[in-house]
């Protein structure tokens, strides 16, 4: 049996905790690159690459992983649910 919403325009509740993970995942590449003293240095090099240059490279992955991270978690904060109940999708 399919579930029929009482108010289709309002969308279900969020769940709070997720969305607050997600957005600590989405906070941390700033934590990471904002004090830029702190990683402005030629040593240790990794092979012929600064510090400096190889700390913001590692960054790139980083951030690319807590995004993703963070979208899965949004995605299941926030579930989809159809707006029609799928038996009436399956008959038109």
């Amino acid at each position: 049996m399919s579930h029929i919403h009482e108010t289709p325009d309002k969308a279900p509740p969020a769940n709070i905790g997720l969305l607050v993970a997600a957005g600590i995942f989405l906070v941390i590449p700033m934590l990471g690159l904002l004090p830029v003293g702190l990683y402005s240095k030629y040593e240790p090099k990794l092979g012929p690459f600064p510090f400096f240059v190889w700390y913001q490279l590692m960054w790139v992955f980083l951030t690319a992983a807590c995004t993703s991270i963070a979208y899965v978690l949004v995605q299941k904060a926030r579930p989809h649910v159809p707006m029609t109940p799928v038996d009436e999708q399956a008959r038109r």
